[in-house]
């Protein structure tokens, strides 16, 4: 588990400098509501992202136990993936809705990229 840790702890580090990209685009590009999207939907993501992580410690935590092993959170995090889409529905004067999904998608793309370079890396 002290590798998904690992992974999390890179994907924030990248995380920042995306958001950071993204405020910088925010503030001197006329695409606003673009940005603003991306940066909701990228905190929600990571919110997920974290949910994720804290769920697996718990997981392998009963099966090393070998206790009844609790469930993923699937559901906490899709709610958390609806409250994004209906802050951007309730603003869409301020907020791209498609900009939000792809930003909900944004810790999952990165996951896959960091294993993929892993892999390449350790073979």
């Amino acid at each position: 588990m002290l590798e998904m840790h690992q992974i999390f702890a890179r994907q924030k580090k990248m995380l920042f400098f995306l958001l950071a990209f993204c405020a910088l685009g925010w503030g001197f590009t006329s695409f606003k509501t673009v940005f603003a999207g991306l940066i909701v939907g990228v905190l929600f993501g990571h919110y997920n992202f974290w949910i994720l992580v804290r769920r697996m410690e718990k997981f392998d935590r009963a099966l090393s136990e070998e206790k009844r092993a609790p469930g993923l959170g699937s559901g906490l995090r899709f709610a958390s993936g609806f409250a994004a889409a209906a802050v951007a529905l309730t603003w869409p004067t301020y907020f791209h809705l498609v900009s939000v999904v792809i930003g909900l998608m944004i810790p999952y793309v990165l996951l896959l990229v960091d294993r993929i370079v892993f892999h390449v890396k350790n073979q």
